[in-house]
């Protein structure tokens, strides 16, 4: 194969893929509808698709029916139906669409969405709980919620030690436990554990995959960009979790990242990456594909993102499940999964701080959105520690992941370009400190003696914006 035969059939495969298998997700729930069967609802957020997958169960995410109903730009109408039915607009955005979507049978812009037969929760996010009593309420349908403890102890408090752990770790074990007899008597079928290994096998495989793949973005340039592409990739990760299928993709997924890692490939059309960034938060799905350009035609690409660390089920953790102890180690997964999403969510500084040692970050952009206060938590608080942490810019910019009617795409782009304009300033600054330590005489500028990013007034100095 020629270097630009290879490079055709490559670079963008996991977009395209990412796009065909996705589609026939929706499809297969479509299919179920028609049929008039139910499917099984779980959240991304302490997923448990390797466990209903082994009860031939169609699995629905409703965070992601939800987000789909945005990107395809017909949220509004979903959001002001429920709104009519009495939801603040304060309320999650994904849980008013949801709701809308059962008012109207499934309708969905990608297909018809099967109603839940079953629920199962975890207490990662405060929303889950009041989110499933809604499904109970209109098709009494059983709701299962495992409550799992979250981080106690922390940088500022008694380490937790691996007696508490295995403490904790059992009694979300006795839970799914609980659980099995009612999902067999649900779905029909009887437990196989044996399958239950092959599914977690092929975790497994999905997860080695998919920290390469992450791993792969410390290189300059990235070969991804983690807001957007990575977007893509944790929605197939969530949805065929445990598949044969999902697994193949993120292996193929790792050899298009090799190949453009050892070309120079990365994500940006005709042009360079001039600046890096980390987003924290979640995108703003009502202008999705706009809200990305606003910052690739800066030269910006997203090199790490909080979204690939709280949304992706945990499969960005060293962790693999153990398949000699199924059921333990599937415990073992849901509890480091949950812990780990809610302190990405709401105590994410410290791991933020790492990831920009790590991927050699220039500017952390904060985006606080309306309708999910849990995400959006302590999100002012952070960038003040990491501000006065490390020596990058920061950009605090308020949308919403779901509602077009607050998302003011003129405001977005002053804000962002005057981001840039700081980012520009600092990278001038920098150069000319540099210059001046290799002149005789002269030594490289110390870091108190620089305008603090954390201290400046405005974007045009060198500071937040």
């Amino acid at each position: 194969m020629s270097q630009g035969t290879a490079t055709e059939a490559l670079v963008g495969r996991g977009a395209r893929d990412g796009a065909a298998l996705f589609r026939t997700w929706f499809d297969e729930l479509t299919a179920t509808a028609q049929e008039g069967r139910g499917a099984a609802y779980v959240f991304v957020m302490g997923s448990f698709a390797e466990l209903l997958r082994t009860f031939d169960f169609p699995v629905v995410f409703p965070e992601i029916t939800s987000l789909q109903t945005a990107v395809r730009r017909v949220s509004d109408s979903y959001l002001s139906q429920a709104e009519d039915h009495g939801f603040s607009p304060d309320v999650c955005g994904y849980v008013k669409a949801d709701y809308a979507l059962q008012l109207r049978k499934g309708e969905h812009p990608m297909g018809t969405i099967p109603p839940p037969s079953v629920a199962l929760l975890t207490n990662a996010c405060n929303t889950y709980l009041k989110w499933a009593e809604i499904w109970e309420r209109m098709y009494d349908a059983p709701t299962l919620a495992i409550d799992v403890p979250g981080s106690r102890a922390g940088d500022h408090a008694r380490r937790e030690t691996p007696e508490d752990f295995e403490r904790d770790r059992g009694y979300v074990e006795a839970q799914i436990r609980e659980t099995i007899p009612v999902l067999e008597k649900v779905s029909g079928v009887a437990f196989d554990i044996d399958r239950l290994r092959e599914v977690l096998e092929r975790a497994n495989r999905m997860g080695r995959a998919w920290r390469r793949v992450l791993a792969l973005n410390e290189g300059r340039p990235a070969v991804f960009d983690a807001m957007l592409e990575g977007t893509i990739y944790l929605g197939v990760a969530n949805a065929l979790r445990g598949t044969e299928e999902g697994a193949r993709y993120f292996e193929d997924l790792v050899e298009e990242m090799e190949y453009k890692r050892a070309g120079g490939i990365g994500p940006l059309v005709d042009r360079e990456e001039e600046h890096r960034l980390a987003f924290v938060g979640v995108p703003c799905y009502p202008i999705f594909r706009r809200f990305y350009q606003l910052f690739s035609e800066w030269g910006g690409t997203f090199v790490t993102s909080t979204y690939t660390w709280f949304a992706s089920g945990g499969l960005n953790l060293p962790f693999e499940y153990d398949v000699a102890r199924p059921i333990e180690s599937l415990a073992e997964g849901v509890l480091r999964s949950v812990r780990h999403a809610v302190d990405a969510m709401l105590f994410h500084d410290r791991a933020l701080i790492e990831a920009i040692d790590r991927f050699a970050v220039d500017g952390v952009v904060y985006h606080p959105v309306k309708s999910c206060r849990t995400v959006s938590t302590g999100l002012a608080d952070s960038r003040r520690v990491v501000l006065a942490e490390r020596d990058v810019l920061g950009l605090y910019i308020e949308s919403d992941m779901m509602d077009k009617r607050v998302v003011s795409e003129a405001q977005l782009k002053n804000r962002i370009d005057a981001f840039f304009e700081g980012l520009e300033s600092r990278k001038l600054r920098l150069a000319g400190a540099a210059a001046d330590a290799d002149v005789p005489g002269v030594g490289a500028v110390p870091r108190e003696a620089r305008t603090p990013s954390n201290a400046a007034t405005g974007p045009s100095a060198g500071g937040e914006a």
